[in-house]
């Protein structure tokens, strides 16, 4: 989420400040692009390595500030959630064997990540979106104690002016609203980015625009989202619709979220980027600003440009520009912020391979790409990338179309091939990654592809609470392994953790979510039908805004027909009329054994389990019943006799 230090920004004068630092910024850039003060003619790359944190159960632990305690070691660093954990890599020359010292070096990391993390008993994965994610995760309690993130929330909340939505549509639909910005943190990415000079900035940013789709296509990690499975890269969506703070005016005029791919190509340089996102998106959180960035070149020294980088990383493009310093230098680079973190470094690695390839290739080949490629046609692409992966249908040079698959393989790997030859990439490494590209591709097996069909391996056959965790074991169990994710073998129901009770803490794990309900006006007639038809006894009853109001039980129609048979209520009977009131309820997050004693206090053989004062789903007394079966069946088939 960029720079740490901030200011609470909590008085319009403090925020008049900053935006006065950040338009010196753009004029000290300006004059830097002017007089030649940006270095050209190199090219490097780098990488962040964002990652999980799990505990024994394979849910998000969150100890990130531990495992930083017990280190000595800048290049990690903290995330939005004390889940999360984020490493820096060293920029590398991007020629020889840079892509292979950049796997040793996240290999590294990740190591001494997990070495910190497994020590305090927690452990580290690599995915886009951690499939036993749950909403209780989102608190703000579990948001890392960093004066930024706090002031982000608080300034986006403010400007939303209500809770943030999220609806996603895939396999499933999900439609939920969350009061704080920690959706984001559902997110881990493998960022990547590649050094230009200012004279070729507009071209080879317009040139990763139009192929962040078909690498991305290659790369989707992230097909599920609290237990829905949506896009095959669901980070896309979520990103874009976790930090929206336009108000419901911006949203009818058309208005760009903060996370966003654009709406034009690029043609003058980096400062139509930087321009057009201080005019379209105001400044949010002010930092730290420095000296008079005019003074510092008048005496031939390099701004930080602290206020424009602040800014910067408040407005999360999918490429973003981006500027940088070192002592002597100053510099411009591309960040490609849409691929997933994991399923393996070596999966990660090839991805970027494959973008440096068709970079360093297509800089040459299609120098005016926006002349043989419609823009509209790059952002769509992008996105039915992150929707379909493999199988979105791209609409590429020259008006041609392909599947991402066939255009792959038919076009852009040649393409890559020949960049990367043209850097000098070491060829052991050009072969090695270009080749795990190939074999996914033809393999069509993704990241996101291996835990769709591992989750339909497993259904019917466990709960739907340990196929989850028996995916992120799987996950963990073959990232220490050497193999990319196309030869990996599917995820099975022995691998979850070996406690059961880990299934049936709960309620939430096991409740039943497919509801048949009724409004309050229905006839009692069309509740007596669902019931027989659906073979339950127990039906809740929700007003038209989702609200739990009642219930209609057995028993309430065993009081119904005596009425009749008393030749009372010959006319048709309202749902209202009969339903019982709701006794108690309880939220997904009620330990099972809170739920059995409710239950038994009140005499209850069904309760609703509510959030947000929404009906989310249903336990009963069968349910119960059932845990308590499985967990006897469990512990007697592994007593030893005399036991």
């Amino acid at each position: 989420m960029g720079e740490h230090s901030v200011s609470t920004a909590k008085d319009e004068l403090e925020l008049r400040a900053f935006t006065k630092a950040l338009l010196a910024d753009v004029k000290a850039l300006d004059r830097m692009l002017k007089e030649g003060r940006i270095e050209s003619g190199i090219r490097r790359i780098g990488a962040e390595q964002e990652m999980f944190l799990i505990d024994k159960s394979l849910r998000p632990a969150p100890v990130a500030m531990e495992v930083l305690d017990s280190l000595e070691a800048d290049y990690l660093t903290t995330e939005l959630a004390r889940f999360n954990l984020e490493a820096n890599l060293t920029p590398k020359t991007f020629g020889g064997t840079c892509l292979s010292e950049m796997e040793a070096e996240i290999r590294d990391a990740v190591l001494v990540a997990t070495s910190s993390a497994q020590r305090i008993g927690a452990d580290v994965v690599l995915c886009g979106i951690l499939p036993t994610l749950r909403k209780a995760d989102l608190d703000l309690s579990n948001m890392s104690p960093i004066p930024r993130y706090a002031e982000l929330n608080r300034v986006m909340s403010k400007h939303r002016g209500g809770a943030f939505r999220v609806q996603i549509k895939g396999l499933d639909e999900l439609d939920m609203t969350h009061d704080n910005v920690m959706l984001e943190a559902c997110n881990t990415s493998f960022q990547i980015h590649f050094q230009t000079g200012p004279e070729e900035f507009a071209r080879l940013y317009n040139l990763a625009q139009a192929v962040s789709a078909p690498v991305l296509a290659a790369a989707v990690n992230s097909p599920v989202l609290l237990r829905h499975r949506l896009w095959m890269e669901t980070r896309i969506a979520l990103f874009q619709q976790s930090i929206d703070v336009r108000t419901a005016t911006a949203h009818a005029r058309g208005g760009r979220p903060r996370v966003h791919f654009g709406d034009r190509w690029v043609r003058e340089g980096v400062l139509d980027l930087f321009r057009e996102d201080i005019a379209r998106f105001r400044v949010m959180i002010a930092g730290a600003r420095d000296e008079d960035p005019m003074a510092v070149l008048d005496r031939g020294g390099i701004p930080k440009l602290s206020a424009l980088r602040m800014h910067n990383g408040s407005v999360y493009r999918w490429n973003r520009p981006c500027y940088g310093f070192s002592e002597d230098k100053a510099h411009l680079r591309i960040e490609m912020r849409s691929l997933p973190a994991g399923p393996t470094i070596l999966d990660e690695m090839a991805n970027a391979a494959f973008f440096f390839g068709l970079m360093a290739s297509y800089a040459d080949e299609h120098p005016k790409i926006h002349e043989v490629m419609a823009f509209d046609d790059a952002k769509n692409n992008f996105f039915a990338a992150a929707r379909h992966g493999l199988q979105a249908q791209f609409s590429w040079i020259g008006d041609r179309t392909y599947t991402a698959a066939e255009l792959i393989l038919d076009e852009l790997l040649p393409h890559a091939r020949a960049g990367l030859e043209g850097a000098k990439i070491a060829g052991a490494d050009i072969d090695r990654y270009l080749g795990t590209i190939e074999e996914r591709v033809r393999r069509n097996r993704t990241g996101a592809r291996w835990v769709l069909q591992s989750l339909a391996s497993m259904e019917g056959t466990t709960s739907p609470e340990n196929a989850y965790r028996s995916v992120v074991s799987g996950l963990v169990q073959r990232q220490r392994g050497d193999k990319p994710v196309h030869e990996w073998e599917l995820a099975s129901a022995n691998e979850g953790a070996e406690d059961p009770r880990d299934d049936f803490r709960t309620i939430g794990q096991f409740m039943s979510t497919d509801l048949f309900t009724v409004h309050p006006d229905d006839i009692v007639d069309l509740a007596t039908n669902v019931m027989e038809w659906e073979h339950i006894r127990h039906v809740p009853v929700e007003d038209e805004g989702g609200h739990l109001v009642g219930m209609i039980t057995h028993r309430c129609l065993l009081q119904l027909i005596a009425m009749h048979s008393a030749g009372e209520g010959q006319e048709p009977v309202v749902v209202s009329s009969i339903m019982s009131p709701v006794a108690v309820t309880a939220s997904p997050d009620t330990p099972t054994l809170e739920a059995m004693k409710l239950m038994q206090e009140h005499k209850i053989s069904c309760m609703p389990v509510v959030e947000g004062e929404r009906l989310v789903g249903l336990i009963t007394g069968r349910d119960l019943f059932d845990v308590s079966a499985k967990l006897l069946e469990h512990y007697l088939g592994n007593s030893k006799l005399g036991d």
